[in-house]
């Protein structure tokens, strides 16, 4: 696939991930190399959706440790069960939070970050990392983004 992405401006959230997986699919296709992956995945989706920050931490020994991602310089190490993170890693499930500030433990990477969805990533039925999204803006993501980025991660399982 040619590296340009045909990203949609004027649609809806809904719209937009239709439109980005099909092209996040034929970035991944073929390539084994897990963060030439990731950084392609944190690239396509701070291209279609202009979050304020997204990418990856991975797992390595028992600290999530910072991956490809895109947007400001972020905190490098993270502890099991501290911050949305930290906290998604230990329970094994997606996270949204409406608002970091509410967030118990919540961790300052960057103090703009206003609300966060934070996904396990898994391969071979193992966590590998997270995916971490963060948005300026409160209340920024739903079920939308919880169903999509899901069906995104997936892809670094296949």
């Amino acid at each position: 696939m040619a590296e340009d992405l045909s990203i949609l401006k004027e649609a809806t959230k809904e719209e937009k991930y239709l439109s980005i997986i099909p092209q996040i699919e034929a970035l991944v296709e073929g390539e084994a190399d897990l963060i030439a992956n990731l950084a392609n995945i944190s690239a396509a989706l701070k291209e279609q959706f202009n979050w304020f920050w997204v990418g990856f931490y991975l797992v390595k020994d028992e600290e999530l440790v910072l991956g490809p991602f895109q947007g400001p310089v972020a905190c490098t190490r993270i502890k099991k069960g501290k911050g949305v993170c930290g906290a998604s890693w230990q329970q094994e499930k997606t996270l949204v939070v409406p608002n970091v500030d509410e967030f118990p433990e919540h961790i300052a990477c960057a103090s703009a970050s206003k609300s966060e969805i934070v996904l396990p990533v898994y391969r071979n039925g193992e966590i590998i990392g997270v995916l971490d999204v963060d948005s300026e803006y409160l209340s920024h993501f739903d079920a939308i983004d919880d169903d999509y980025l899901n069906k995104i991660v997936s892809l670094i399982d296949a």
